[in-house]
């Protein structure tokens, strides 16, 4: 199944314009939240080829999905609510809706700016195999032991008394 080509000022749009009608009955750090991360998106469509803004732009949105989930959840007005506030809310719920979406298509530009895949999952389920695991650290000797007695600092005039870590001035 193939993504619709759909432009990244587009997806700020809505979810900008989303987000100013959602502030109305949430504000503070709904609106906080949700404004940081679409200035990540105004970021990666300034930088067009960078993945690192487009990244940021996809984790802020993935990080915005549970955020306003807690925020409408908590702070969702349960009695008294005028049309304005119904409108508001339903706008929030709305963006919230829309992010996974959004995510999708985010997701979708971060690879086509040259993104990779953190979890290399899809070519082993295909090839039916795990891909090729990293080669074990190189073993290191083993530390060697001093002899019982030996001066461990002699620039300080310590020595060991009796073996059992015990310092004395020799």
């Amino acid at each position: 199944m193939e993504l619709p080509a759909v432009n990244l000022k587009a997806i700020l749009l809505v979810h900008w314009l989303l987000t100013i009608w959602g502030c109305i009955v949430f504000p503070g750090p709904y609106a906080w939240a949700n404004f940081t991360i679409l200035a990540l998106g105004v970021w990666a469509v300034a930088q067009r080829d960078s993945v690192d803004a487009i990244s940021m732009f996809l984790g802020g949105l993935v990080v915005t999905i549970f955020l306003d989930i807690v925020h409408i959840s908590i702070f969702y007005p349960r009695a008294g609510l005028s049309d304005t506030g119904r409108f508001s809310a339903g706008m929030a719920i709305l963006s919230l809706l829309l992010k996974p979406f959004s995510c999708c298509l985010v997701y979708h530009m971060y690879r086509e700016r040259g993104g990779e895949l953190l979890l290399h999952l899809g070519e082993a389920a295909a090839s039916g195999q795990l891909p090729a695991s990293p080669r074990p650290p190189p073993r290191l000797p083993p530390p060697q032991s001093l002899p019982q007695g030996a001066d461990l600092a002699p620039e300080t005039g310590l020595q060991e008394q009796g073996g059992c870590g015990l310092w004395a001035p020799g």
